[in-house]
């Protein structure tokens, strides 16, 4: 049984080793050595989700099994460390997206569900919120999972350039109603 619950700013340690087990081991089967290197300084955990309280984890067996949120706020991704792509505008839920954000499966933790968990308790916290779309940003592990949870690809990109890497990224999006 998963159980969802919302994260604490006292779950930081526990989250960023979970992260970072995400990023090294589920990348590897999509992206190179160097692509995984740049992925962490792009990627991670937003501790303004954690402070609005859109952030979950997501336990299993009483271990932590994943994580994942959405927001209110224009950022579509990136973490504490990512400054330029940070914008902390509140959305407007009658014309805006709300954003998934920040979502990761502990390794050991795959194919049981976790990251639909975690999706579905986003979803359904945005659209308590007022939206009626949200939108992500999908690394090239996430995007079969989004894929089939109703999220359709709107464009293919790249991150910033991070000493001369650009890792592939996903924007996505779905309605919500």
């Amino acid at each position: 049984m998963i159980r969802i619950r919302v994260a604490r700013l006292t779950d930081m340690p526990a989250l960023k080793a979970l992260m970072d087990a995400a990023i090294g081991e589920l990348q590897g089967d999509f992206l190179a050595p160097q692509e995984i290197v740049a992925s962490r300084e792009v990627m991670g955990i937003d501790t303004q989700l954690i402070k609005d309280g859109t952030y979950f984890i997501a336990e299993l067996d009483g271990a932590l099994a994943g994580c994942g949120g959405w927001s209110r706020r224009a950022t579509l991704y990136g973490g504490d460390h990512s400054e330029p792509l940070r914008d902390a505008s509140l959305l407007d839920p009658a014309r805006d997206s709300a954003r998934v954000r920040a979502m990761y499966t502990h390794p050991k933790m795959t194919r049981r569900g976790v990251g639909r968990a975690v999706l579905a308790a986003s979803e359904d916290a945005a659209r308590a919120a007022g939206f009626k779309r949200a939108e992500l940003m999908a690394t090239l592990a996430g995007e079969p999972l989004y894929r089939a949870s109703g999220y359709v690809e709107e464009e293919r990109t790249f991150s910033p350039d991070i000493g001369g890497v650009r890792v592939p990224l996903v924007r996505m999006s779905k309605a919500l109603v």
